[in-house]
């Protein structure tokens, strides 16, 4: 293989891994908004499309947008195991020192999922499923990475947001979320005071880098218990354990 043709066949694969990274936030996305956010042409991205849909990392939703298909998805459960696996032991600790349960979450898409949890010794204690998906604007683990965005990225994701109310204590307008958001970069931890679920607090910290998928960790318990005061106090602790995950070295 010639250097031209080993550049050429290079940037092949650069270019199909920009459409799939255009296409990693869930949303189906049509041919030219594709070549919009690529800066490929409309021509090469249906090229790229074609071979994508073939393999399974992409499908046609319906005659005009695509979206992730199930080939990308199963990598993508793969990374989100090993995240948890290495995460865990950071969670089990944090889950040791204050008696709560804490939970290691990643982003996807416009929405949070669960991916692992180390629960609290108490009989009375918050039970997170793995695999749940909870919105960004009510969750602690959602407003930490939100909050851990650089700006653009971070206003165009909350235009995306349905800021729907679960609780009466849900931030529901931008305004708000944003002024929430400039006080969790201040003091590097967010809180959830009942925003998604009636009686139950929680603590968050986002580790830092730029590797997607952003890893959230977190300390939730019953608001009697959990206090805002103790809530608070944790917080510090939440974050240097995400900060210590992140700087751990990957096994293997």
């Amino acid at each position: 293989m010639t250097a031209s043709e080993r550049r050429t066949g290079v940037q092949s694969v650069d270019r199909a891994l920009d459409v799939v990274e255009a296409l990693g936030d869930g949303r189906p996305r049509g041919i030219s908004e594709l070549a919009t956010a690529t800066g490929l042409s409309v021509a090469t991205v249906h090229r790229i499309l074609t071979t994508l849909s073939d393999r399974g990392y992409s499908v046609q939703v319906d005659e005009r947008k695509y979206t992730v298909g199930p080939a990308a998805l199963r990598l993508a459960d793969l990374s989100r195991q090993s995240l948890a696996d290495r995460a865990l032991p950071h969670a089990r600790r944090l889950a040791a020192i204050f008696g709560e349960s804490a939970n290691v979450a990643i982003r996807r898409g416009n929405s949070m999922v669960y991916v692992a949890q180390a629960p609290s010794p108490h009989s009375l204690r918050i039970f997170t499923e793995v695999g749940r998906v909870v919105p960004m604007h009510s969750t602690a683990i959602g407003k930490a990475t939100l909050a851990a965005l650089p700006g653009d990225e971070a206003t165009e994701l909350i235009s995306s947001l349905s800021l729907r109310a679960t609780t009466r204590h849900t931030i529901v307008t931008v305004a708000d979320l944003e002024a929430e958001l400039d006080g969790i970069r201040e003091r590097g931890f967010a809180i959830d005071e009942e925003e998604q679920e009636l009686g139950v607090r929680c603590v968050a910290a986002v580790a830092p880098g730029s590797a997607a998928p952003t890893v959230a960790l977190s300390v939730s318990g019953p608001s009697e218990r959990f206090t805002r005061q103790v809530a608070e106090a944790a917080g510090p602790s939440v974050a240097a354990a995400a900060r210590e995950f992140a700087e751990a070295p990957a096994a293997g």
